[in-house]
């Protein structure tokens, strides 16, 4: 009797020994996702939410869109500017018109013509003076028109040499940088217009629009947020003696509540500072109150699990 009383309590002690070993390496948390906010970039009306809550999106699809009649319109006009000068450079590196060098070479024709006919009438008015039958002002007036006269074939002559040189490179580069900087202010335009629309950054699921339809949310603020990846993961808090014995990539097993079967999981990362604000010199007992967040990664493809289970995680360290 007293022998099998001896057994059965070796027995139970291993048992109990066995159990506090598993246990100790066991900590508790929830199944928790990465929080993605999307903040609207301009105070505009919201013109259409494309997803519900609870739905599954991809990277890119498009979630939700505001009123862009403003950044449509500045748009527009971006677009219209870089046409003009485009066309502007075009035109200098054509180079000038034949029809503008045939109205240059007609503008000093009709100036040399005016220029011989006032130097005749100057020397009759002269000729005239000397004799007594002018006044000094009609002959002031004669000097004057001809002077008037050389000085507008002199305009004349020069705008046709212009014309005949054709366009200088200060020229093009000055129309080449105003291409680019009218460019550069369409491209802006055109940012600002597809900002208005909210795309999925990362797969993940939608869990929770701010704003409806008509609503008008301030620019910064949130309008939507996302649960990222395929599968939440585990969040727990590990205690302090057993943050030295865990690693990036430790392997873990994770208890979730409802299921069976346990899951296969990872340990992501783990924080160095503990969850609370220690004193500055801890004794032993203060020491065994520490804890530190760590993540850990669900390694199975399954179906995803919803976030805030409780959760129990189990180690692997030996």
């Amino acid at each position: 009797m007293k022998n099998t009383l001896l057994i059965v309590l070796t027995c139970a002690c291993f048992v109990a020994a066995c159990s506090g070993k598993d246990e100790s390496h066991r900590v508790v948390g929830e199944l928790t996702s990465d929080r993605v906010e999307l903040t609207a970039d301009y105070a505009e009306p919201i013109t259409r939410i494309a997803v519900r809550e609870g739905a599954t999106v991809s990277a890119g699809e498009i979630l939700l869109a505001q009123d862009d009649s403003r950044t449509v319109a500045r748009l527009h006009d971006a677009e219209a500017a870089l046409k003009q000068s485009q066309a502007r450079l075009d035109e200098l590196v054509r180079g000038p018109r034949s029809e503008s060098i045939a109205a240059a070479r007609a503008n000093v024709e009709g100036a040399t013509q005016r220029l011989e006919f006032r130097r005749s009438e100057q020397a009759r008015l002269q000729e005239i003076f000397t004799r007594g039958l002018a006044s000094n002002e009609q002959l002031d007036t004669a000097n004057a028109a001809l002077d008037d006269a050389q000085a507008d074939l002199k305009l004349r002559l020069a705008q046709l040499e212009e014309l005949l040189a054709g366009t200088t490179l200060e020229e093009l580069s000055q129309a080449e940088q105003a291409v680019a900087q009218f460019r550069a202010r369409r491209d802006l335009a055109q940012i600002e217009v597809d900002r208005h629309i909210l795309r999925a950054p990362v797969d993940g699921v939608l869990d929770s629009r701010l704003f409806e339809v008509g609503e008008r949310p301030l620019a910064g603020q949130p309008v939507l947020i996302i649960l990222a990846a395929k599968q939440p993961h585990a969040r727990v808090y590990v205690p302090e003696s057993l943050r030295a014995k865990i690693r990036i990539g430790t392997a873990a097993t994770i208890y979730v509540d409802g299921l069976e079967s346990p899951i296969a999981g990872t340990v992501r990362t783990i924080e160095s500072d503990a969850s609370f604000t220690p004193y500055f010199a801890l004794t032993e007992r203060d020491r065994g109150r520490l804890s530190y967040m760590a993540k850990v990664d669900v390694a199975e493809e399954r179906e995803r699990l919803p976030d805030g289970v409780p959760v129990e995680v189990e180690f692997q360290l030996d």
